[in-house]
């Protein structure tokens, strides 16, 4: 089973966890992981050059999904709108969509540029703060989806929908240090984003995939 997985911070605690079931399961033979920023990740899920992965949710509703998610409440801190002209982060597709859908003006920036840009002080419009502004839901950003494996992939989705994740204090030290920032901040920022799929997610990216 070849997964993708966003390079990103937020799947921070999915990864800890699939790593650690894979490794008391014999699949893990037969796992192997394709990391890269989300836009990449879409069109490797699209040509079938993976088989699962936490696509964008504006590309989800091509392909069957799970229940789980990248979601915000209110501020994700790492998906910003900053002043200037009207640009593109070639890295995304849902957070592109959004921009526009919420008829802001500026340069998308996503992931941990923006997260870093957000804890040094930068100043810009928080995307997902900006759309529970307009409809009083959260926003989600990616969904877990897939075009082979269903079976394998539902039961790790459920399974990690019903596990507390802790991450390692030796992982959150090696991750932070990566992205430059501390522990605590990475811990902060993880305390914002969740992933299973409740009825307000739902709605909302109804919503948003209509609009």
């Amino acid at each position: 089973m070849l997964f993708g997985s966003i390079s990103y911070l937020n799947l921070l605690p999915f990864q800890v966890f699939l790593k650690r079931t894979l490794s008391h399961n014999a699949s893990k033979m037969s796992f192997a992981y394709k990391r890269a920023v989300p836009s990449t990740i879409n069109k490797a899920l699209k040509r079938r050059v993976i088989h699962a992965a936490f696509i964008s949710s504006v590309a989800s509703k091509k392909y069957p999904c799970t229940n789980l998610g990248i979601i915000a409440h209110k501020k994700v801190y790492s998906v910003l709108l900053l002043e200037g002209d009207n640009e593109s982060d070639p890295a995304s597709a849902s957070s592109n969509q959004l921009a526009k859908i919420l008829g802001l003006q500026g340069k998308v920036l996503i992931g941990d540029a923006a997260l870093k840009h957000y804890l040094d002080g930068g100043e810009g419009i928080d995307l997902a703060e900006a759309w529970y502004n307009k409809t009083g839901l959260p926003f989600v950003f990616a969904r877990l989806c897939y075009n082979r494996h269903a079976k394998e992939i539902q039961k790790i989705a459920s399974t990690f929908s019903h596990t507390k994740v802790k991450i390692p204090q030796y992982i959150l030290k090696k991750e932070a240090k990566k992205r430059n920032i501390t522990p605590k901040q990475l811990t902060w920022y993880l305390e914002h984003i969740s992933y299973k799929m409740d009825d307000k997610a739902k709605k909302s990216l109804k919503l948003f995939l209509k609009m």
